[in-house]
């Protein structure tokens, strides 16, 4: 079959804008309606969900953190602020994180327990005069249902190729007379800036404290209610072996990341925390060779592949059949953008359905 490219890729970022859509028409954190005011369910067959492309999620920082809400937490005056001071910089220079790949992006910490001062003292001593760009500090912001809402969407509008916004911590911006930590509070909480950040497709990162009681599951030791972490998407838990030691492990849960324990040890001179090894190695998906073969086809001098399942199988050599190979490739189209930095699109023409493969830059990589 005579190969179907064109000799001009489509200018496509890869960015904000291809992740979820921004919709920046009153997406403010309070007025997110909920997901389904109808009597009759919302639902969706196993087959339309293999028949069905949804975008792709990069990591902000591979193997480490994704795209959503996670709270971060640890005892006061443990380095917090310090750690989060360095996954912003890294993020916003799009430099790796110890052995950790960062993707590129605007960040804004809201460093609200800080003044500028410091911040700009801190910043000097951890990475001397290398300024980014791309990193926002703030001391101050409204209050959940009372201006902070506006003011991040206000930030979103101004810097739309933001990934990472941290709030330090989140009893700053927590509702006036919001002290009810109750588990229906917490969790309401947590859903709002959750919606807030899915809607546009980045990470929230809130810090947060843990209580002095011990338990068996340390993520137990969050303070207030497990409302908290079961609305969101993750928790990091920062913990000093000794308090007034440098040694400390940060243990990760995630829905879409590995559980991971890393150790680390505090620079006290750069007060940088440097990476001394990790308890288990990631675990890496095997290669895909129906990915494989895209990659070896879609190249400079064939930039872009387009036309039908049938045609796609006949150009690959596959013995999967049309309807299998379009479905898998749904499944897939976030490991080949991912890995391979090439575009896949499904879209229905008036002779059908068709696809289309066209290699872009990965995102900030």
């Amino acid at each position: 079959m005579a190969n179907k490219k064109e000799t001009a890729v489509p200018n496509v970022s890869v960015g904000a804008d291809t992740g979820q859509p921004l919709n920046v028409n009153n997406n403010s954190i309070t007025n997110y309606p909920p997901k389904n005011n109808s009597k009759v369910l919302e639902i969706v067959s196993m087959a339309e969900l293999y028949d069905s492309v949804y975008p792709s999620k990069p990591p902000l920082i591979d193997g480490l953190l994704y795209p959503g809400t996670y709270l971060f937490v640890g005892a006061p005056k443990l380095g917090k602020s310090f750690l989060m001071v360095q996954i912003a910089y890294h993020i916003s220079m799009g430099v790796p994180l110890w052995e950790y790949p960062a993707r590129k992006g605007t960040v804004l910490y809201l460093a609200l327990e800080d003044d500028y001062r410091r911040l700009q003292e801190r910043l000097y001593r951890m990475f001397g005069t290398d300024g980014a760009d791309s990193l926002f500090f703030s001391v101050s912001a409204g209050n959940l249902g009372n201006g902070l809402d506006e003011q991040l969407q206000e930030f979103m509008k101004q810097h739309t190729d933001t990934k990472l916004i941290i709030i330090d911590t989140l009893q700053k911006v927590r509702e006036v007379g919001g002290d009810n930590y109750s588990y229906a509070n917490d969790y309401e909480i947590i859903t709002r800036l959750k919606q807030f950040a899915d809607s546009y497709g980045i990470c929230l990162l809130l810090v947060h404290h843990t209580r002095k009681q011990g338990s068996d599951d340390k993520f137990d030791m969050i303070s207030g209610t497990t409302g908290l972490l079961g609305a969101a998407d993750g928790a990091f838990l920062l913990q000093k072996e000794k308090r007034i030691g440098n040694a400390a492990t940060l243990e990760v849960s995630g829905r879409d990341q590995q559980e991971q324990k890393l150790y680390l040890l505090r620079n006290p001179e750069t007060l940088l925390w440097d990476f001394q090894k990790a308890e288990t190695e990631l675990w890496k998906e095997p290669p895909e060779p129906l990915l494989e073969e895209i990659d070896k086809r879609i190249t400079a001098d064939c930039p872009l592949w387009q036309g039908t399942a049938t045609e796609l199988a006949a150009w690959l050599k596959t013995e999967l059949q049309p309807n299998s190979l379009a479905r898998r490739l749904n499944v897939l189209s976030g490991r080949l953008l991912n890995e391979y930095g090439i575009f896949y699109k499904r879209e229905r023409y008036h002779e059908g359905r068709m696809i289309k493969l066209y290699r872009g830059e990965r995102d900030g990589m």
